[in-house]
C-alpha cells in the first residue's frame, strides 16, 4: 500500500505541468478571483454574483486556487492542475477507506488500483477542476454516511465533523451535492426500519434522536457551503433556483455516442450507460458482470454479513443506483461522456473490486473439483486485463482520459465515435511544437486560429504569435481531433500530437492557401 501511495505522489509531482488549460478554467478562475474580491471588499463587491452563470456554482475550488496564486511562483493553470490532482489523491484515499469497511486492506488496494486504471478519473484529475473535487467530496460524504448508518446513535464526533465538511464541500461546488443529503436520509430511514423489523426498536423516537445527532453536521455543512458559495444563502430561494437551472440546463451543443450525434438536451437515456461501458476498465466490467452470477449462486455477502457490513454495502449501492435512476427518469442534458457523473466512478470501482474478490471467494468455497485452477484462471484473467489497461495508460500519457476499452473496438477507428480530448489538453504540446518551429522574422504576428477558446492558447504562445477569431486570416490552425474539429480548416499538416497511432491534435500551415481554401468548412458532425 505504501509503495502504491509513493507511486501516486511521484506521478502527480512529475506530470501536473503536462496538461493544457480546459475550456472552463478561465471563467472559473475569474469567478474565484471575484469571490476573493467580495470577501476582501467587506462584502461590497457584488461582481461574482452577476458573472455569467457561474454564481449558480459553488466556488470552493476556485477561491482556494485564486488565494494560492500570489504565493506559488508557477502559472495559475499549473497551480489549479496540482490542486485538482490533490483532490484526486484524496479521492483515492476515500476509496481505500470505504473499501476497507467492506473487505479490509486487500480490497482497498484492489479498489485503488481499479480507480487508477479508470482513465476518466486518473486521466482527468488534473484538468477537471470542478468534477473531480466534487466527486471527492461526494465520496467522503457517502463514506461518512456509511459510518452513520452503521453506528447510528453511537456515531463518533469525528464522523459528524467529516460529514458536515464533506456535504458542505459538495454543495460548495455544485447544487448536485444535495444528492449526499438524500443518501443520508434514505440510509438512516432504512437502518431504522431494518432494526424495527428485526429488534422491534421504536421508529419515530429513534428518527428524532438521529435528527438531534446529525444536527451539528447539518449546521457545519450549511456554514461551509455558505463560505464557499455565498450567493446560495443571500436569498432564501437561491438554492432552489440553482437546482431548477441545472435540471433544465441546455445550450446549443452537440455530443456523440457510438457514432450517433445528438444535441445535448436530446441524448437517449442510455447515454451515460453507453459511456460507462466503454470507459470503465475491462477488469472492473468483468467484476461487475460477476455480480449476477453471485446472486444466482446465493453467495452475495448481504446474506451472510452482519449489520456492520450490510449498511456500508447498502450505502454504496444507494450511491450508485440513485444517480443512475435519476438519469433514466429526469433525462438531464449530458455531454463529455461521464464527466458530469464522475462522482460515480470511485463507487463503481469499489463495487467492482468487491465483486472480483467475492467471485474469488465463491470459487474457493465451491465443491467443484480443481477450484484452485478456477481461482488461478480468474486471477490471471483479471490481472491480464489490468496489465493491458496499464500499458494503454502509459502509451497514451498524459492524454489517457481519451482511452476507450476493448468493447469499443479498435481505438483508431472508435475515437471518432465517442468524445475524446474534449478539454483540448493535447493543444498545450501542440502549441509548444509551434513555438519551437524556426519561422522567418516579420513585423506583424503570425495569426493562429484554434478550435478552442482563446484563453486556452494564449499563455503558451510567444510574442511572434497572436490568436485570431477570424479563421480565414490565420497563418496556422491548431485543433484536437475531437468531434472532427481538425477538419474544419485546410492546411498542410506540419506537426501535432500522436498516441497509439492516433492523431490527438494537429498543426496546419495555411500560409500558402488562397481563395476559398482559406474558408472554414462544416465538420462531419
Amino acid at each position: 500500500m505504501r509503495l502504491f501511495w509513493l507511486g501516486l505522489l511521484i506521478w502527480v509531482a512529475l506530470t501536473f505541468r503536462q496538461h493544457g488549460i480546459s475550456n472552463d478554467e478561465y471563467v472559473q478562475h475569474t469567478y474565484g478571483q471575484m469571490l476573493l474580491d467580495w470577501y476582501q471588499s467587506g462584502f461590497k463587491d457584488q461582481d461574482a454574483f452577476h458573472y455569467r452563470n457561474l454564481y449558480l456554482y459553488g466556488g470552493l475550488f476556485d477561491i482556494v486556487a485564486a488565494a494560492l496564486d500570489p504565493y506559488i511562483p508557477i502559472m495559475i493553470w499549473d497551480i489549479r492542475h496540482l490542486l485538482s490532482a490533490l483532490f484526486g489523491l484524496l479521492g483515492f484515499y476515500g476509496v481505500a477507506r470505504f473499501a476497507h469497511l467492506l473487505g479490509g486492506e486487500r480490497l482497498a488496494l484492489l479498489a485503488m488500483t481499479l480507480l487508477f486504471l479508470t482513465v476518466s478519473w486518473s486521466g482527468t484529475m488534473f484538468t477537471h477542476t470542478k468534477d473531480v473535487p466534487f466527486a471527492t467530496c461526494m465520496l467522503w460524504a457517502l463514506y461518512a454516511t456509511a459510518l452513520v448508518a452503521r453506528d447510528m446513535e453511537q456515531v463518533s464526533g469525528r464522523v459528524i465533523v467529516l460529514l458536515g465538511f464533506a456535504v458542505g464541500g459538495a454543495l460548495g461546488l455544485r447544487v448536485g451535492g444535495a444528492f449526499a443529503v438524500i443518501y443520508l436520509v434514505l440510509l438512516v430511514i432504512l437502518r431504522v426500519l431494518l432494526d424495527h423489523r428485526q429488534y422491534r426498536t421504536p421508529l419515530l423516537s429513534r428518527l428524532l434522536r438521529m435528527v438531534v445527532v446529525l444536527l451539528p453536521a447539518a449546521v457545519l455543512a450549511f456554514v461551509f457551503m455558505a463560505m464557499c458559495w455565498p450567493w446560495s444563502v443571500i436569498e432564501a430561494d437561491n438554492l432552489l433556483e440553482a437546482a431548477k437551472s441545472f435540471s433544465h440546463f441546455d445550450f446549443n451543443m452537440q455530443t456523440i455516442a457510438n457514432g450517433v450525434v445528438y444535441n445535448i438536451s436530446e441524448v437517449p437515456r442510455s447515454y451515460l450507460f453507453q459511456y460507462l461501458m466503454v470507459k470503465l476498465p475491462e477488469a472492473a466490467l468483468l467484476g461487475l458482470c460477476g455480480v449476477p452470477l453471485l446472486w444466482l449462486a446465493g453467495q452475495l455477502a448481504w446474506r451472510k454479513a452482519d449489520q456492520a457490513t450490510r449498511m456500508p454495502m447498502a450505502t454504496l449501492l444507494v450511491g450508485i443506483l440513485f444517480p443512475l435512476i435519476f438519469v433514466m427518469d429526469d433525462r438531464p442534458a449530458l455531454y463529455n461522456g461521464v464527466r458530469h457523473f464522475t462522482f460515480l466512478l470511485p463507487l463503481l470501482t469499489i463495487f467492482a473490486a468487491w465483486a472480483i474478490v467475492a467471485v474469488w471467494r465463491a470459487l474457493a468455497n465451491t465443491t467443484l473439483q480443481g477450484r484452485c485452477v478456477y481461482q488461478a484462471i480468474w486471477a490471471g484473467v483479471i490481472g491480464g486485463l489490468m496489465l493491458v489497461n496499464l500499458v494503454d495508460i502509459v502509451q497514451l500519457h498524459p492524454y489517457q482520459y481519451v482511452r476507450l476499452n476493448r468493447l469499443a473496438g479498435d481505438q483508431t477507428h472508435a475515437q471518432f465515435k465517442w468524445e475524446g480530448d474534449y478539454w483540448s489538453s493535447a493543444l498545450r504540446a501542440a502549441t509548444d511544437q509551434l513555438t519551437e518551429m524556426p519561422l522567418p522574422a516579420r513585423e506583424k504576428p503570425y495569426w493562429v486560429a484554434a478550435c478552442v477558446d482563446t484563453p486556452q492558447m494564449e499563455p503558451y504562445l510567444d510574442g511572434r504569435f497572436a490568436v485570431t477569431r477570424r479563421w480565414d486570416q490565420a497563418d496556422f490552425f491548431l485543433s484536437t481531433t475531437n468531434m472532427h474539429c481538425h477538419e474544419v480548416m485546410k492546411g498542410k499538416l506540419i506537426g501535432g500530437v500522436q498516441r497509439q497511432g492516433m492523431w490527438l491534435a494537429v498543426i496546419k500551415d495555411r500560409r500558402q492557401l488562397q481563395g476559398d481554401d482559406r474558408l472554414a468548412t462544416p465538420a462531419k458532425n
